[in-house]
């Protein structure tokens, strides 16, 4: 429906500013060819969540966080995990659909309060996808700006930085006074 929506629209305005049909049309096509690159990431990060779903990737990551993680450094942990695995990956959505799920059995697991770790999962995941090359809006954010993509990512150290430290200094000092209450918050 929205994008009939947008088609007739575009055919009223073509119409109203007396402008032939092929001149949106070619803006059609060169708008649809700078984000094609983040169409094929969108792709391949299903693929590769499918992937990871079925071959048991995520009971996995479980059983090995309850044996690794200690429950005070669980957070700061999950946020990192989540930030590098997004930032690799490119997708925000991809992280949470896998390792997110897995963190929060993990957090279940560990008696940690999973509102609490789903915020970390959360976090780590946009502030990674959002520095990633491969990441879909990213590209396409430098696309429409015709911007280098290097550089896009660059500008936006100044800002994701600072509050990628912030947070996990955050859900270091929630993680270990959690911990030093025995998860108690999570049982409340």
């Amino acid at each position: 429906m929205p994008l009939t929506l947008g088609i007739g629209v575009i055919g009223g305005l073509s119409f109203y500013l007396r402008r032939p049909w092929s001149a949106f049309r070619q803006g059609i096509l060169d708008g649809v060819g700078k984000v094609s690159i983040a169409c094929v990431i969108l792709l391949l990060i299903g693929a590769l969540v499918g992937l990871w779903i079925l071959g048991g990737t995520i009971p996995t990551l479980v059983y090995y966080g309850l044996r690794i993680v200690s429950p005070a450094y669980f957070l700061p942990t999950t946020f990192l995990v989540c930030l590098v695995m997004s930032l690799v990956t490119g997708t925000a959505y991809g992280t949470i659909g896998t390792v997110g799920v897995a963190l929060i059995g993990v957090s279940i697991g560990l008696g940690i309060s999973a509102p609490i770790a789903a915020g970390a999962i959360l976090s780590g995941a946009y502030f990674g996808d959002k520095m990633s090359p491969l990441s879909d809006t990213t590209n396409i954010a430098a696309a429409m700006g015709e911007a280098d993509l290097f550089r896009h990512i660059r500008s936006m150290m100044y800002t994701t930085l600072p509050g990628a430290v912030i947070t996990l200094v955050a859900f270091t000092a929630v993680g270990g006074h959690d911990a030093a209450l025995g998860g108690a918050s999570s049982r409340r």
